[in-house]
């Protein structure tokens, strides 16, 4: 089966990679794709906006399964259009989507089921939002009601910088139309979780849970970004947590979507706050796989992910085989200088080709095992933000650029197989956090 991936970044060349394992699998197709992700597909000069002629490419190449990778397309009713053209896709459609397009849709649906998440109130006036928020105590959280890459959410933790970031949502209007309304939260402490799950209507398969690091700096300091890395297994959370987390807050989730007429179909991700007194309560709902949870998540998936997409979109997800490896997997993400700000691009990046060549060498020493073998300090690489220039030489063309992974038989084992291969990358301004997964190791 030829299948269409749509999305160029980190997530979409994981997606890629495990669909490249299946033996079912055709031609695999990613639009636009980017520099790693052409090693296992075929790039197609389409961006993600572009729904008609992404439709009128999957129709004519005959695709039997379509993918969608950011949130961005999903909140615009992608699916609609694709499935209007008689196309199978792996994906919400646009009203199930706004869970993750609209923060006040997603509060008020919880609210309304009875789903654990913070207080909160919306306001669409800022004259409004400014006198309560200055009611509030500090720390309080400020959220962009539509989608902003990741970082439309201030903590605040001053007044000056709450009415700040406000003005710069609500007046400025720095995330365009995404700030036209905005949410202002209580502030939940404790510490963040990831889930993600397969979901088809009212099943729901969960992945294992994972960890993300959103502040740009170590130790969880400076402006939010889309993710500077990530890690799963949480073996230092408590798996009733985790269970607790599933059957509280992401069944329930989807369940009333399907009450409100919003059937869910895809991947429903789940952004959690575990308080002191270890109760998960829910920071955000995404409409599709993390970035970067999935470069962590899909290495350790042990079982056909080609299979799990095509049996949510047949309704059979609840019979699906899904295995998971006991492995743990570490990503750091390698940024551009000046990134969540500006930063430039064309950059060259060098050092890549080492670590390809130690892993090659290592699966032509041991081809049976090399896929299976859980404590050696293995590790990958997904691509986010890369390209090749006039020369052929592979360059920088995002914020963030690379996400390296390592593997291994326990946390300690796959952080250090991370950042011994990012360490080998080099190119002008790169920047990453240096304690991602150390919670793990306390």
């Amino acid at each position: 089966m030829d299948i269409l991936v749509i999305g160029g970044g980190g997530r979409e060349h994981a997606i890629c990679w495990s669909l490249s394992k299946s033996p079912k699998a055709g031609t695999i197709y990613c639009a636009p794709g980017n520099a790693g992700i052409a090693q296992v597909a075929e790039c197609v000069p389409i961006e993600v906006s572009e729904f008609d002629r992404l439709a009128a490419f999957a129709k004519d190449r005959k695709v039997g399964l379509v993918i969608v990778g950011p949130d961005d397309p999903l909140a615009a009713g992608i699916v609609d259009v694709l499935e209007a053209a008689s196309l199978r896709v792996f994906g919400p459609r646009r009203n199930a989507a706004e869970i993750e397009g609209s923060k006040t849709f997603m509060k008020d649906l919880l609210h309304k089921y009875g789903i654990p998440t913070a207080a909160y109130r919306k306001f669409d006036q800022h004259a409004e939002a400014l006198a309560y928020l200055r009611t509030q105590p500090l720390p309080v959280v400020i959220k962009a009601d539509g989608l902003a890459a990741g970082k439309g959410v201030t903590v605040a933790y001053s007044v000056e910088e709450a009415e700040l970031a406000l003005a710069d949502i609500m007046l400025a209007r720095v995330f365009g139309d995404s700030g036209s309304r905005v949410v202002i939260e209580e502030f939940l402490e404790g510490q963040e979780m990831s889930i993600l799950a397969f979901v088809d209507g009212e099943t729901v398969r969960a992945m294992p849970a994972a960890q993300d690091h959103k502040p740009i700096f170590d130790g969880d300091r400076g402006p939010n970004t889309g993710g500077m890395g990530t890690y799963s297994p949480l073996s230092h959370i408590d798996p009733a947590i985790i269970h607790e987390a599933v059957e509280t807050i992401v069944k329930p989730t989807a369940l009333a979507l399907v009450s409100e007429g919003r059937p869910f179909t895809g991947v429903l991700f789940a952004g959690l706050m575990i308080s002191p007194d270890g109760k998960p309560k829910t920071i955000e709902f995404n409409a599709r796989f993390g970035d970067p949870e999935t470069q962590v998540v899909l290495p350790r998936l042990r079982s056909d992910l080609l299979d799990i997409f095509l049996a949510a979109t047949e309704g059979r997800l609840e019979e699906a085989e899904i295995e998971w490896s006991d492995e743990a997997a570490v990503c750091v993400v390698l940024a551009s200088g000046g990134y969540p700000g500006a930063y430039p691009q064309g950059v060259p990046i060098e050092g890549l080709e080492d670590g390809e060549a130690a892993e090659a060498a290592r699966a032509e020493a041991a081809p049976a095992e090399a896929e299976a073998q859980i404590g050696e300090g293995r590790g990958l690489v997904f691509h986010a933000g890369t390209a090749r220039d006039a020369d052929g030489r592979l360059v920088t063309a995002g914020g963030r650029v690379l996400n390296v992974v390592g593997l291994g038989g326990s946390i300690a084992e796959a952080r250090a197989a991370a950042y011994a291969r990012a360490a080998k990358i080099r190119f002008a301004g790169k920047q990453n956090r240096t304690d991602i997964a150390a919670k793990a190791l306390v």
